[in-house]
């Protein structure tokens, strides 16, 4: 079961590299990149609703799941925060990273910016195992539906920025990687926890994922697709919707 944890987490990760893959190589439009993240913005929005927040509330009950949803929320925030003043701040954006030239310092804050964002979407695959019923696809699709957009619209900016292939296809693999690990070990850490432990870390994800994509994701969403990226946003919402209940 921990070998399946780290095997969907690296499917879903895998989207990172395959979506930098198509940014780097494509010449892709901005336009088109914005609305993809909103489609992607939709998919999460939709997961973490029906999947996350549920499965927390019906595990550990109310409680556990507010704690852990507003933490989550506080310390990607946090986090987030920080990182921004060292020059991470526009990391999913395609077009208005900084150089290496600009900020130095901006490279490793970006590379571990995207670390941020990935993890806990990749904890909450792991963590859908408890049960004893095999991984949640719905989640899967979904971090995989939103994925592809993260790592284009980043390594479309990174490449725009001056960067290295060898910088750029380095921190997606490595974050892949990163992935797998990090849904073994939702699975092989919290397989023994008591299930208002459970809830309030998969409520922890959920918050972390909510306040990544306002704080990084729409954004970028907006700013290209404007008047049109509330309907995109939409779609992609149904189509995570369509999933959870077909997977129902």
């Amino acid at each position: 079961m921990w070998l399946q944890a780290g095997f969907w987490g690296l499917v879903a990760g895998g989207a990172l590299l395959l979506g930098a893959a198509a940014g780097y190589h494509l010449k892709v439009p901005q336009r088109l990149i914005a609305a993809v993240m909103a489609f992607g913005s939709g998919v999460l929005i939709s997961a973490l609703s029906f999947e996350l927040m549920e499965h927390a509330f019906h595990t550990g009950g109310f409680a556990s799941t507010a704690t852990g949803f507003l933490g989550g929320a506080a310390v990607y925030t946090a986090a987030n925060w920080w990182l921004s003043h060292r020059g991470a701040r526009h990391r999913k954006r395609s077009g208005k990273q900084p150089s290496a030239k600009e900020n130095g310092g901006s490279g490793m804050a970006i590379a571990i910016g995207a670390l941020l964002d990935g993890i806990p979407e990749s904890i909450v695959i792991g963590l859908s195992m408890l049960g004893g019923q095999g991984v949640s696809m719905v989640a899967v699709a979904a971090i995989f539906l939103s994925n592809i957009p993260e790592g284009l619209s980043s390594a479309a900016g990174m490449k725009a920025a001056g960067r290295s292939s060898r910088y750029i296809f380095g921190i997606w693999g490595g974050i892949t990687l990163a992935s797998g690990v990090a849904a073994l070990l939702g699975y092989s850490v919290f397989r023994h926890f008591p299930p208002q432990v459970v809830a309030a870390t998969t409520a922890v994800a959920a918050g972390a994922v909510l306040a990544m994509l306002v704080d990084t994701m729409i954004p970028e969403a907006f700013e290209e697709t404007h008047d049109f990226a509330g309907l995109i946003t939409v779609t992609g919402f149904l189509a995570a919707y369509a999933l959870s209940k077909l997977g129902a």
